[in-house]
């Protein structure tokens, strides 16, 4: 890095390739699966085969004196111990005004099992092998009992209860905006349009499934946790707090490289606390593996509910209000606030990028006999997306109105900006319609027509679908960063977030050269373990870069501030008198100048500090964001479907974002793939399906749980119109989950679109080949 234009090459906005990728490719990652320690054992779960059941009596006797069996655990023992359950501690209340009702979940279950899958007994032995051949000796008595899968049948007064102590399965309401002015708004309406839809269920399915290794050293009265998490610290505050009732100091979380995680791997899950818990019994390391064809059983999933959405339009064409009625799918259990965050925490993006000047919304969280939901990809912000604008080309059906024109007539103008949404959200910053045109032109809009045609000759139903998705990311929740020199002058880079795919290390490192000019080469990164980095509250909510990075750009501020007062020292001159800029420091108006690396070196050498100048170059930095960033942007998709046996095929897909400052090019466009390419799949294909009449679950394996293969894909084109926002240091917004929302929508809307004109006005998701040849023959008899 000699010239000033090799000096640049790896700062902030530069298509750099991953530095992460030459040891992942390589095999030279360290997975949670990778981790291997001496002596460990080896647990394996015994789970419910039943949806809701009493368990009479679990005999496992047998278990036990299977060879090399060394404990076989069951709920009893767990609450023998006096370990705690974790519990969701949001301040949330029923319709009546009466607290939530938010059961625990269980480390092992003990009386009553909720959902197939639920944990009943650990079994733990010499090996893997050993340990699942001593599972199945485990005898569980059960009495079944009536079971609800169907978030909209839960919901109902007479359908089965999942807890006695409740008097429905509505868990509690939430409720957002202003009721009394939509209500006003809606009654000045010269015409309400109203529809249903359902969000399906989908599990994240990453390529490492979960894991954890417990260790106990009985010296330090210390517990080690090796996990694949998203959240290190709050993994370790977690299990301090609420399990083991110990000092947060008696707890380390390692977390190494993740094999993906979209949210779903979390921070609270039983097996957590149990391979410590077991740990500490048997004076060894107990390790636990899911294996694929237990993740469905093993995991939460994500998604899952209908909303019954409403707007308001005066004579123009112009939104006067918005409702929305949702039933939202918590599952069989309230293990912690994750399951009250989504969709929650992101319904006040239900009103898009519109001027809709009131609005209200209601959400019921439903128990049911299912696994429990929580965050996965988006977590809320698809299906605020999806309903919003699948509403408006209903909309603009029912009023005969181009449903682009209709979106220009209330998509929020410039001039508007900041504009305050009725349910809360404050956007600051960005160019709504000019996103949308920017993708209209990539996608030739305009030369859609003619190619319908073209392929309605090729006897092929062809459509094309828009969505302007918007969301809210990046929270006022602190995080952390450290710089710290070494003696030679090279650095550790140490972040509280946690990287599990997104590529963090490249990021980082050029937001540090960016700041400091520092030779990547030279810099450690690390992150992910709680006794090496500081503080931390991880990755989610596209946060990383907005809060991560900002803390790292403070932190570097905080270098160059003490690096310029050794400087002057050094160079024998007045603080005020020393610039930085390119990795030096220099004296105005001269070419007297001292490398960054040199003054890193001599901040280790008393004899050359000024007087009452601590030793070392070590700083850091916690930074909470003033307040959440609003990525955005459009999404434009158009498809074939052959009429004969609804065979769909993505033929075009277009991209405009808006995550403020792009920090990598290259890495920002993977991100966007990878979020289509999860949105194409919910639509198209994936779902979380139970079996109506006996509540088991029908999709255990990829079997029976589709997922987008390359050949479902078509090319992606991306284009950047970044607005940087101002309520952060780098100006960024946040890019992990904008893939995911905007292409839920834009897809079914091109199906919709596609299947419009032989009369199938409605589908819901999975629109599979089956399901869209099914609506194609019921709209020919009916016609």
């Amino acid at each position: 890095m000699n010239s000033a234009g090799e000096t640049m090459k790896f700062g902030v906005g530069q298509p750099l390739r991953r530095f992460e990728d030459q040891r992942l490719l390589t095999g030279k990652g360290r997975f949670q699966d990778d981790v291997a320690l001496p002596r460990q054992a080896y647990a394996v779960f015994v789970r419910s085969l039943h949806a809701h059941a009493k368990i009479r009596a679990i005999d496992t006797a047998s278990a036990a004196k299977a060879p090399s069996v060394l404990a076989v655990y069951t709920g009893a023992d767990y609450a023998n111990d006096g370990l705690a359950m974790p519990k969701a501690a949001m301040p949330r209340k029923k319709a009546n005004g009466s607290p939530a009702f938010a059961p625990p979940r269980p480390a092992l279950v003990l009386d009553r099992v909720r959902y197939v899958g639920d944990s009943v007994a650990m079994v733990i032995a010499e090996s893997l092998e050993q340990a699942k051949d001593a599972a199945e000796l485990v005898e569980v008595d059960y009495e079944p009992l009536p079971a609800v899968t169907s978030v909209a049948e839960a919901a109902e007064p007479n359908a089965p209860r999942l807890w006695d102590d409740n008097p429905d399965n509505i868990s509690h309401s939430y409720e957002r905006g202003d009721r009394r002015a939509t209500e006003a708004a809606f009654a000045r309406a010269a015409r309400i349009v109203k529809r249903c839809y359902v969000v399906t269920r989908v599990q994240a399915q990453y390529m490492e499934p979960r894991g954890s290794l417990g260790v106990y050293d009985a010296a330090e009265d210390r517990y080690t946790l090796y996990a694949d998490v998203n959240y290190p610290h709050r993994v370790r505050n977690m299990l301090a707090n609420m399990v083991f009732r110990v000092p947060e100091s008696q707890v380390r979380v390692i977390v190494r490289d993740v094999g993906g995680g979209f949210g779903a791997k979390g921070w609270q899950y039983v097996d957590h606390r149990l391979v410590l818990w077991a740990a500490k019994k048997l004076g060894r390391p107990v390790k636990w593996r899911c294996e694929r064809s237990e993740t469905l059983l093993a995991d939460e999933h994500g998604r899952d509910n209908v909303g019954t959405i409403e707007l308001a339009f005066d004579a123009a064409g112009k939104i006067l209000g918005l409702r929305l009625h949702m039933l939202a799918n918590i599952g069989a259990y309230v293990g912690s606030d994750r399951q009250w965050l989504t969709p929650f925490g992101q319904i006040g993006t239900v009103v898009g990028v519109y001027d809709i000047p009131a609005a209200y919304v209601r959400i019921d969280a439903v128990l049911s006999n299912t696994s429990p939901t929580a965050p996965y990809r988006g977590a809320g912000r698809p299906e605020a997306t999806y309903l919003i604008e699948r509403a408006i080309d209903a909309a603009a059906s029912e009023l005969g109105i181009d449903r682009i024109e209709l979106r220009r007539r209330n998509i929020i103008k410039p001039e508007a900006l900041p504009f305050k949404s009725p349910l809360g959200p404050v956007y600051d910053c960005g160019a709504f319609e000019q996103n949308m045109d920017m993708a209209l032109a990539a996608a030739d809009w305009a030369g859609f027509p003619a190619r319908r045609e073209t392929a309605k000759a090729r006897g092929k139903l062809r459509g094309i679908g828009l969505a302007n998705p918007i969301e809210q990311a990046a929270g006022p929740v602190p995080e952390y960063a450290e710089i710290r020199f070494q003696p030679s002058g090279s650095a550790l880079l140490l972040m509280g977030t946690k990287t599990h795919g997104q590529g963090h290390e490249t990021a980082f490192k050029q937001i540090l050269h960016e700041k400091l000019a520092i030779d990547p080469n030279e810099v450690v990164f690390i992150d992910g373990d709680t006794d090496r980095v500081a503080f931390g509250m991880g990755s989610n909510g596209s946060r990383s870069m907005v809060a991560g990075g900002g803390a790292l750009t403070l932190a570097a501020d905080k270098v160059i501030d003490k690096g310029r007062r050794l400087a002057a020292h050094l160079m024998e001159t007045a603080v005020a008198d020393v610039e930085f800029a390119g990795g030096k420091f220099v004296v105005a108006g001269t070419d007297r100048a001292v490398a960054l690396k040199e003054v890193a070196r001599a901040s280790f050498q008393p004899a050359r500090l000024p007087p009452g100048m601590e030793p070392g170059l070590i700083e850091h930095a916690t930074y909470a964001p003033e307040r959440a960033t609003y990525p955005n942007g459009c999404h434009i998709c158009e498809v074939e479907i052959d009429p004969e046996t609804g065979e769909i095929q993505l033929v075009n897909y277009a991209v405009v974002d808006d995550v403020g400052t792009v920090i990598n090019p290259l890495t920002l466009h993977g991100q966007i793939h990878g979020g289509v390419a999860q949105g194409i799949g919910q639509i198209l294909m994936e779902q979380v399906a139970y079996e109506a009449a006996s509540c088991q679950l029908l999709t255990a394996s990829f079997m029976d749980y589709a997922m987008p293969r390359a050949d479902t894909m078509c090319g992606i084109a991306i284009k950047s119109n970044p607005v940087p926002t101002k309520a952060n240091p780098l100006g960024a917004k946040g890019a992990g989950e904008a893939g995911t929302v905007g292409a839920l929508p834009a897809v079914m809307l091109a199906i919709i679109d596609a299947i419009a004109p032989i009369g199938v006005t409605d589908l819901d998701m999975p629109a599979t080949s089956a399901r869209i040849w099914q609506a194609i023959r019921g709209a020919g008899r009916a016609a």
